[in-house]
């Protein structure tokens, strides 16, 4: 009796000390890297590159126009914690550079996805524009390059490449991703090629602040904006009567707006001329309802094309 009691006392303390070790081992949590974007395109491409390897996220908040962000001290922190931080480059983003200034580089992998992407020069325009003079010298180059498509296949393969150097583990899926994505881009850019190929107007008339420029340019056709290339950027009274003529001269159809801008320029000329208004994304950024439903980069630029022939009389 005495010796079953004994036995009993020493399995209970096994089990005892056994439940007190399970309970000083933590359970093992695997952490993925943050990577922190600026811009809805950088956004949307890191998300698909990433998979489940990477927690992405989009620094803008919804339905902001890039061109007024300036970073709270709770971004600071996000992208001081991040293992990845990937933006357009300090033609667009100079508080960026600021940012970045003192980070440890061993923790924090600094990408500008457009280096070495030749730029635009920013258009100019005989009535001029509003705006400072410092904002004027930040606008010699076009910023948005991210709408010229051979330029976003460049970034793609950038922002895997910089995945690969984080999580080299991952190297083969971030590189099979961005394969795939690269094809869908080529594909997007022969879409854009024919259905832009036979239109009656070939010209683009913009009611706002000059963002199209490189889709224009990449598909033949003659772009003219009532603004600059910065948000801040207004046009003139000048400005205003130079489009005027130009939607009756080339007999324009429509006048195209874009998604964040204000659409009052646009449909002032639609007032003053009779033609109609039509909205382009230009997909710096986009709304909550869109980042919960999900949208694509790719997505919003099918939609473009769909506008632009239907407001350029395109035969295709």
């Amino acid at each position: 009796m005495g010796k079953n009691v004994m036995v009993v006392g020493l399995l209970l303390a096994v089990f005892a000390l056994s439940g007190c070790n399970r309970q000083d081992v933590p359970p093992k949590v695997t952490v993925r890297p943050v990577v922190v974007t600026t811009l809805f395109p950088l956004y949307d491409y890191a998300r698909i590159l990433a998979g489940d390897r990477m927690e992405v996220q989009l620094l803008l908040p919804p339905g902001l126009e890039p061109h007024h962000f300036e970073p709270r001290p709770d971004d600071l922190l996000r992208i001081h914690r991040a293992a990845l931080f990937i933006y357009i480059g300090p033609f667009l983003e100079p508080w960026a550079e600021r940012v970045i200034t003192g980070v440890d580089r061993q923790k924090l992998r600094v990408v500008a996805a457009a280096e070495g992407i030749p730029l635009l020069p920013a258009p100019t325009h005989a009535g001029g524009v509003h705006g400072h003079q410092h904002q004027r010298s930040q606008a010699a180059n076009d910023p948005h390059v991210w709408l010229d498509f051979a330029a976003d296949q460049t970034m793609v393969a950038t922002i895997a490449s910089a995945m690969s150097a984080v999580d080299p583990a991952g190297a083969d899926q971030y590189r099979q991703r961005a394969d795939v994505l690269v094809r869908q881009l080529i594909a997007l850019d022969e879409r854009y090629r024919q259905g832009l190929a036979s239109c009656e107007s070939r010209v683009l008339l913009h009611g706002g602040h000059a963002a199209f420029g490189y889709l224009a340019h990449r598909y033949g056709l003659t772009y003219q904006a009532a603004a600059g290339v910065t948000a801040e950027l207004e046009a003139t009274p000048r400005r205003m009567a130079e489009l005027v003529q130009q939607v009756r001269e080339y007999k324009v159809k429509a006048v195209f707006v874009e998604q964040l801008d204000s659409p009052r320029l646009a449909e002032t000329l639609a007032t003053e001329t009779g033609v109609t208004v039509r909205r382009l994304h230009g997909a710096h950024n986009v709304g909550r309802d869109e980042l919960q439903q999900g949208v694509s980069f790719i997505g919003l630029m099918d939609q473009n094309l769909a506008q632009l022939q239907a407001g350029l009389a395109c035969k295709n």
